[in-house]
């Protein structure tokens, strides 16, 4: 007799409490070996695919496309034979695949609302299939008299439901369901969000059919509600509580770096991988680090002390298909320049594809933020949470500049540099900023500290 295993989602590492799912990989119905990925999700840290540590036959998935599931939810259920490695019999497989409902509308998911003309892609059912030892209940709706639903609790049974009103401010008990007997379905709140933000009140629930109910907005007029999810979602709640917890400032400095340009370049001319500036201004960071070893630090959780890093975990922004993300070089201080400039490739190619591991997006001690590839030449970044300092590199661009007592045009860039101010006073963000800048001007200084 099959027995039906429920898998849930793990723990994905790095402190991390929930995933949004991508793209199931599987179907119900469908046999599947052990270890066989099933969905792919996508973490505050990266798109990972999750393999389900069954086989069998899958009898339900849990979670739509762009829903969030929190670690320990379950996420399939597949049906195994005793022997927990066999293949289920044909019959269970037969028995996991849903039938259609005859009627021609379809049925309207539990809190998920009906399927919207035009938007492609099918929906999945969520829920446990027949094959599978419980079966969802059935939402139950008393009908009772206009006066009393007045009062009741709105009908809307989905949590995703609930917490999208809440989320958005959004009064269930103003909103007319479009579902089954009034329930509350996912369009109703979106419809409801869209009517807010163009200022236009919603029909509360039991308003009479003579009533004039103005029409939804369209997208243009309302302007379009982007949720916040994913990487996009993380990055806005880290950003907002660095800004909230650190009292950061910014110190600048123009730098002339015709003397690092012909360094790159004369290193390049020689056979072996080629050197990046990025790679000789990580190099320029691990040594002002070691110079300046108080600003590779972040205060303690209870603000009650200075935790000192004993290695350098480099992190430098790279741009991604998923947005801005910030791999980490580990122990920096212990790679050569050329080394630095294979990692830093590497870890790029990786963060532009999307293929890169959540691992390699944490645990970062400083970061060094190249904005110069966007053209332009200044910036005051928020710093990293829970980082304490933070060098910033404008483009290098040809300017007027005073050369040995006269004027000549020389490969300039800006150097900014943010810091917490509670790990250190602006004599120390100083000295490592002109230090940084001397090393910039004068690569040879480098040499002065191997």
């Amino acid at each position: 007799m099959p027995v039906v295993r429920e898998f849930t989602l793990p723990d994905l590492g790095e402190g991390l409490t929930g995933a949004e799912v991508v793209r199931w990989l599987v179907e119900v119905g469908e046999v599947i070996a052990v270890d066989q990925p099933v969905v792919e999700v996508e973490t505050a840290k990266a798109v990972v695919e999750v393999p389900c540590p069954y086989g069998g036959v899958v009898t339900a998935l849990f979670g739509e496309v762009g829903q969030e599931v929190a670690v320990g939810a379950p996420l399939v259920t597949v049906a195994v034979s005793p022997g927990e490695g066999e293949q289920p019999l044909v019959a269970v497989a037969a028995a996991a695949v849903p039938a259609e409902p005859a009627a021609e509308v379809e049925r309207p998911l539990v809190g998920y609302g009906v399927a919207e003309p035009g938007r492609s892609g099918r929906r999945r059912r969520v829920g446990v299939a027949a094959a599978a030892p419980v079966a969802p209940v059935a939402p139950v709706v008393v009908q009772e008299p206009p006066a009393v639903r007045a009062s009741a609790v709105p009908p809307v049974i989905s949590p995703l439901v609930r917490r999208l009103a809440r989320e958005q401010g959004v009064d269930l008990a103003a909103v007319t369901g479009s579902g089954p007997d009034g329930l509350i379905m996912r369009a109703d709140v979106e419809r409801a969000v869209a009517a807010k933000v163009s200022g236009r009140a919603f029909p509360p629930v039991g308003a009479p059919a003579t009533a004039q109910v103005p029409p939804a907005p369209s997208v243009a007029a309302a302007g379009e509600v982007v949720p916040l999810r994913g990487l996009r979602k993380a990055v806005a709640e880290k950003l907002g509580r660095s800004h909230r917890e650190i009292p950061a400032a910014t110190c600048w400095v123009d730098a002339d770096a015709t003397g690092l340009m012909a360094l790159r370049r004369q290193l390049n001319a020689a056979a072996g991988p080629k050197v990046s500036v990025l790679a000789l201004l990580a190099r320029i960071c691990t040594v002002a680090l070691e110079r300046f070893p108080e600003l590779n630090s972040s205060v303690t959780a209870d603000g009650s002390g200075i935790l000192r890093h004993p290695a350098v975990h480099l992190g430098f922004a790279a741009q991604g298909e998923r947005g801005l993300v910030v791999p980490v070089v580990r122990d920096a201080q212990r790679l050569t320049t050329e080394q630095l400039g294979v990692e830093l490739g590497r870890l790029t190619e990786a963060a532009r594809t999307g293929s890169i591991a959540p691992a390699e997006l944490t645990g970062g001690t400083f970061t060094l933020n190249n904005y110069g590839v966007f053209g332009v030449d200044g910036s005051t970044p928020i710093l990293n949470h829970p980082e304490a300092a933070m060098l910033g590199v404008g483009r290098i661009v040809a300017k007027p500049w005073v050369h040995q007592g006269e004027l000549a045009v020389r490969e300039v860039t800006q150097l900014s540099f943010t810091f917490d101010h509670r790990v250190c006073d602006g004599g120390t963000a100083g000295g490592f900023l002109r230090f940084v800048a001397d090393c910039v001007e004068q690569p040879g200084t480098l040499l002065r500290q191997l």
